[in-house]
């Protein structure tokens, strides 16, 4: 029992931490956020996409959870959030994300 309290503790730990690096990620990003047609700055669109994980923080048992609860869509209007970096094509949001995520794990430090 002690065991899988342990594992479930480190889950925990690691979807924390990923959560954390993704919100720093975006708010020290120099791309551009578009969400329903208005363009915001990282620092901005942190912000946003922290309150919208405070707000369904109860649903979220992942990371993905948390991009897919967070930072995909709007609520109100449902259009996707996409975002515009420099020599990139536009993404949405919940992708580009996804992608950092992905780097994030594969470097080790998830």
């Amino acid at each position: 029992m002690l065991a899988s309290g342990s594992i479930l503790g480190g889950a925990v730990a690691d979807t924390v931490q990923e959560i954390d690096h993704l919100l720093n990620f975006v708010g020290s990003s120099k791309c551009q956020f578009d969400r329903n047609g208005t363009i915001h700055c990282g620092p901005e669109a942190r912000d946003h996409i922290n309150r919208k994980y405070v707000y369904y923080k109860k649903k979220v048992a992942s990371t993905e959870d948390f991009i897919k609860f967070s930072a995909t869509r709007s609520k109100i209007s449902g259009r996707r959030y996409t975002v515009h970096c420099p020599d990139s094509a536009v993404m949405n949001t919940s992708d580009w994300l996804l992608d950092e995520l992905t780097r994030f794990r594969k470097d080790g430090a998830g």
